[in-house]
């Protein structure tokens, strides 16, 4: 749990609505009368809401919470997709076959499921002609247009032009079975 969760003598507040230990509702009691219940179950007051007014507090094994705050947050986290990014880097006189190559690995990259950045890496004169790698992405995007689709349109990012690719969601649903 966060570490601004207020229990026991850290609540400073005259009066709470206090909740028992098996969610049944106490009303609103003094702090000192509802330390004193905690104190006698063997148990903790943990501050729940303490927005409200009063503020809500209820008895239970703190230790016990944190717990399974914590297995709660470890569980939405395991079921968070990671989205991977995978890159390829091309320049803009691409040999055919090793142009082929390329493209069979960001198709492999889509079907997968993952992102591609395709990269054409620009040098010395070749910088004049960025229709060249504007030409060269585009042909890519239309090769692979029934894996995935142009997520960011071609750029130039200094020496480089950059693209991204995006699987169409029925690829990643078909990765996943297969995963």
């Amino acid at each position: 749990m966060s570490s601004d969760t207020r229990i026991n003598d850290r609540i400073r507040v005259p009066e709470v609505r206090l909740v028992g230990p098996n969610g049944e509702q106490v009303g609103i009691v003094r702090i000192e009368d509802a330390l004193r219940l905690a104190q006698e179950a063997d148990l903790d007051l943990v501050e729940v809401a303490p927005q409200a007014r009063p503020p809500v507090c209820k008895l239970m094994d703190y230790g016990k919470f944190k717990y399974e705050s914590a297995q709660k947050a470890r569980e939405s986290r395991k079921n968070q997709q990671q989205t991977v990014i995978k890159e390829q880097k091309l320049r803009p006189k691409i040999d055919p076959h090793d142009y082929e190559t390329k493209k069979g690995h960001v198709s492999r990259f889509l079907g997968q499921g993952h992102k591609v950045k395709v990269t054409i890496m620009f040098r010395g004169r070749e910088q004049s002609r960025p229709e060249l790698g504007f030409r060269l992405l585009q042909r890519l995007a239309d090769d692979v247009a029934d894996l995935g689709f142009i997520e960011a349109n071609p750029k130039q990012d200094g020496r480089n032009m950059i693209m991204v690719l995006a699987p169409h969601k029925t690829n990643k649903s078909k990765s996943k079975a297969t995963a």
